[in-house]
Formats: structure tokens, C-alpha cells, sequence
């Protein structure tokens, strides 16, 4: 699986939401206190920018219709059955990168 880099690390401080598009696939990056996290972009309920949304915490909010992620498993906030991809991510020389599968 190749590791795609997104971002130089300036570019998402603590609290950042982003989107990338990476090898054709919508990508949402969060910073949360310091530590990196994806998620596939887009939300499961009807496909909304998760990369867009609100980040507070841990939590992702979709910004079209209020879905919830915790960006660090994916896990939806309300119900146990949704869970999210989550995309592996690393930092190298200063750029933040996420393993594609």
C-alpha cells in the first residue's frame, strides 16, 4: 500500500480539519492536540466533507447533516453499528502522509 504525502505539518496545527483529494480518493485529516488522524472524506450517511467539518476534541461533525466520528477509530457517535474508515497516517521530514489502500 503507498503512503501519500497530504500536507507540510505547518499547514494542519492542533484543531485542523482537512480535505485532499490522494490517488483519486477524498481524504480528511485532523489534527487533535498534536496527534495526526484520516478518515475517508467522505461521510457514509450521504456523502458529505468530513474534511470540511467542525473538529472539536476528538469529534468530527459532517457539515451537511450532523453526523459524528471520533477521528481516532472512526467510531460514529450514535450508533455502535457505523464505524468509519480510518486511514493510517506518519510523519516524514516535516509532511504529514497517509497509507492508502
Amino acid at each position: 500500500m503507498p503512503w501519500i504525502t497530504l500536507v507540510d505539518e505547518d499547514d494542519c496545527p492542533p484543531g485542523a480539519a482537512r480535505e485532499f483529494v490522494a490517488e483519486g480518493r477524498v481524504v480528511a485529516i485532523f489534527n487533535v492536540q498534536g496527534d495526526i488522524y484520516a478518515l475517508d472524506g467522505i461521510c457514509p450517511h450521504q456523502g458529505g466533507p468530513l474534511g470540511q467539518g467542525t473538529l472539536e476534541g476528538c469529534i468530527v461533525t459532517c457539515p451537511w447533516h450532523g453526523w459524528q466520528f471520533d477521528v481516532r477509530d472512526g467510531q460514529n457517535q450514535l450508533s455502535p453499528r457505523v464505524c468509519h474508515t480510518v486511514l493510517p497516517t506518519k510523519r516524514e521530514q516535516g509532511k504529514i502522509l497517509v497509507e492508502l489502500p
